[in-house]
C-alpha cells in the first residue's frame, strides 16, 4: 500500500479540506470516496483497518476530511463532499488506471454521501452526475435531515424532518434513475434509523426506482462501527459487483 497524506481538494484551503489516498500496489484499480462520521462534529478521515483491507484486494481509497460545527453551517459539508468526490475525478489517473470510482461514508459520512446521490446539483457544479459513480455505499446514514442541522436551526435534534436537508427530501424530484446502492444499518443502531432508511427503500420502490440496483443490509452490532470486518468485506462485495 501506497499513501499519500492531507490532499487539499479545494480552493478555499480549509484545514479540514484534505483526504488521504492510499492506493494498491497495482496500476489498475477502482477507488472507494470515504467519508468519516461524528455527527458533522467530530471524527477524521484515519481508517487504518479498512485502507489496508481495500488496497490489498485492489481497492483504493480516498478518505476525507470536511468541515464540521461549529465552524461549519450547513450546507459546507455537502459542499465539501462534492470538491472531495471531484478532486478524485480529476486527479486519480495520475495514481494510475481506475476503472471505476464509487462514494460512500458512516453515519454523518453517509449523509453526505446520500445527499450528494439523492441532490443532483452538488455534483452537478463539477459537471458530475450521480450516475457517472459506480455505487454509493451509505452507511448507517439518515436519509431525513441531520440531527446536528436541525441544532443549527434551534430545533430539538430528536425530530423526524423531511426538507431541503434531507436526502430523502430529493427522491423522484428528477426522475427516478439511479446507480447502484447499498444501504447498511446496524441492528443496534441509533433509535429511528432502522425505520428511516426501511421508509426510503419503501418510498423509493412506490416511485418505480430499479429496485435490483438498491439493497438494504443489516450489519450486526451497534451504530456505524466502520472498522467492522463484516462492514469491509460489504464494500468489498460492492465493488466488486458493480
Amino acid at each position: 500500500m501506497r499513501s499519500i497524506k492531507d490532499i487539499c481538494y479545494s480552493s478555499i484551503g480549509h484545514e479540514r479540506q484534505v483526504l488521504d489516498l492510499h492506493l494498491p500496489d497495482s496500476d489498475e484499480f477502482s477507488v472507494f470516496v470515504y467519508f468519516h462520521g461524528g455527527g458533522i462534529e467530530k471524527g477524521n478521515k484515519d481508517c487504518p483497518e479498512m485502507a489496508e483491507f481495500l488496497t490489498d484486494n485492489n481497492i483504493a481509497i480516498a478518505s476525507a476530511n470536511y468541515r464540521l460545527y461549529p465552524d461549519a453551517v450547513f450546507p459546507d459539508f455537502i459542499r465539501d463532499a462534492a470538491a472531495a468526490v471531484a478532486w478524485v475525478f480529476k486527479n486519480i489517473g495520475e495514481y494510475g488506471k481506475c476503472d471505476k470510482i464509487f462514494v460512500g461514508g458512516t453515519s454523518a459520512g453517509a449523509y453526505l454521501s446520500m445527499m450528494l446521490c439523492y441532490d443532483k446539483k452538488w455534483l452537478a457544479k463539477y459537471r458530475i452526475s450521480p450516475m457517472d459513480i459506480a455505487g454509493f455505499l451509505h452507511n448507517s446514514g439518515q436519509p431525513t435531515t441531520h440531527f446536528n442541522v436541525l441544532r443549527e436551526r434551534g430545533m430539538d435534534y430528536r425530530r423526524v424532518v423531511i426538507d431541503e436537508a434531507a436526502p430523502i427530501y430529493y427522491l423522484g424530484a428528477d426522475g427516478n434513475e439511479c446507480p447502484p446502492m447499498l444501504h447498511v444499518c446496524a441492528t443496534n443502531d441509533m433509535p429511528g434509523r432502522q425505520n428511516q432508511l426501511k421508509m426510503m427503500m419503501t418510498t423509493m420502490e412506490h416511485l418505480g426506482y430499479d429496485m435490483s440496483k438498491i439493497e438494504l443490509r443489516e450489519l450486526e452490532g451497534r451504530h456505524a462501527r466502520y472498522t467492522d470486518v463484516k462492514l469491509q468485506d460489504m464494500i468489498k462485495e460492492f465493488v466488486e459487483k458493480n
